[in-house]
């Protein structure tokens, strides 16, 4: 129904630069929510940034003033700056909310295959 591919990860130094992408596919009549999460080894997953179908943003309290979320047609993306050595981890993309799917009512929720990004000093 809706697919995510993630793409971009890498290796980065403190302070570089990244930029990842998710390219979602869907039906143009699905309405979805998009966001970033993370899971760094032995730790929760936690959400990075999102991006409600109106454009309306939001970030994680360590990321803000550093990472912007955006998105282009049907793409989303995550521009990474000063990047941090705690900013490694296993990057996914997330489709979802109410309308992301064939019934209006029903709030689904789904997720790319993650990307790897690790920073080091």
């Amino acid at each position: 129904q809706v697919q995510l591919a993630e793409s971009g990860g890498g290796s980065a130094q403190t302070g570089g630069s990244l930029k990842l992408s998710c390219a979602v596919s869907r039906d143009p009549s699905f309405t979805c929510d998009l966001a970033w999460y993370r899971q760094a080894p032995g730790k929760a997953r936690e959400l990075v940034s999102e991006i409600n179908r109106n454009g309306v943003t939001s970030y994680g309290e360590t990321v803000k003033g550093r990472f912007t979320i955006f998105r282009d047609g049907d793409k989303v993306y995550l521009q990474m700056n000063s990047l941090r050595t705690d900013d490694t981890a296993v990057y996914y993309c997330q489709a979802g909310g109410l309308g992301c799917g064939p019934w209006s009512w029903v709030k689904y929720d789904y997720w790319g295959q993650g990307t790897q990004v690790t920073v080091s000093s």
